[in-house]
């Protein structure tokens, strides 16, 4: 399943919730303590969504946007499961 995510680096700690209104529909905001540098914040992110959602590591891909806040990742696994657990994630 694809789910759009916006990454903030930098952040006091790492968390996985909440949401961001942009321009490709609402994205799951991912915080992380990782600076946005040589792509240390891109892989805190995936493995924050891989713990949020309970897969391993490997499950979750990225898609699109490597260099950018906004990133499209794919997390590979039950599709019922993760569609309930980004819903809860998103409110």
């Amino acid at each position: 399943m694809r789910v759009l995510l916006r990454v903030r680096p930098g952040a006091s700690r790492t968390a996985v919730g909440g949401q961001y209104g942009g321009p490709g529909g609402p994205a799951l905001v991912v915080a992380v303590a990782a600076r946005a540098v040589e792509g240390q914040a891109t892989q805190a992110a995936l493995r924050a969504v891989a713990a949020a959602f309970g897969v391993r590591p490997s499950a979750v891909t990225l898609v699109h946007g490597a260099t950018s806040r906004d990133k499209l990742v794919d997390v590979q696994g039950d599709e019922s499961k993760i569609r309930s657990k980004l819903e809860e994630l998103l409110s």
